[in-house]
């Protein structure tokens, strides 16, 4: 039997990360380091913005992020004019705050469809996920308090005999 082959036995911690150490031998790569895979590897265009599509009830959000003062761009207005509550702008900068990237970033975005609280959960969503373009490393962060998440609650359609989606006409006895 070789001696690769024969099966070693260890007397102690010391000595197996004795034989790791032997084991390994640096070897310098002969080819250039493989590129990253698409998932990875940051996506940004031209100018260095990274974009992607937010959505939440009946809105959709187009934003772009780009390395800036921290302005937020809502179809050409200031986010403080477009979102007025303060509640709304909040729910905007939380991905940048959790992230610590607040004005680190210029954010510019169009947003259609829905009421004020469905676009701005969309431009939330579209901010987390351009992030995730710019900075893939932010991913786990995002993920792991459900920025990414697209929030599937839509409101519940008509039903015919119903006032509304689950209210009912009112009993008379009489």
């Amino acid at each position: 039997m070789a001696e690769s082959e024969r099966p070693q036995t260890f007397h102690g911690l010391a000595s197996l990360r004795q034989a790791l150490q032997q084991r390994e031998t640096p070897a310098a790569p002969s080819t250039p380091m493989a590129p990253l895979p698409e998932e990875l590897a940051p996506q940004r265009d031209a100018l260095g913005r990274s974009y992607a599509t937010g959505k939440r009830k009946n809105a959709v959000a187009r934003v772009w992020i780009k390395p800036g003062t921290g302005r937020i761009d809502v179809n050409g207005r200031d986010s403080p004019v477009y979102f007025a509550r303060p509640v709304l702008r909040m729910l905007i900068n939380q991905p940048l705050a959790a992230t610590n990237r607040l004005g680190q970033f210029d954010v510019w975005c169009t947003v259609k469809g829905g009421g004020l609280s469905g676009q701005a959960g969309a431009v939330r969503h579209g901010i987390s996920r351009a992030l995730t373009r710019y900075e893939p490393g932010l991913r786990p962060l995002l993920k792991s308090q459900g920025f990414l998440t697209r929030d599937a609650r839509v409101v519940e359609r008509k039903k015919y005999g119903k006032h509304k989606a689950r209210r009912r006409p009112q009993y008379s006895k009489r």
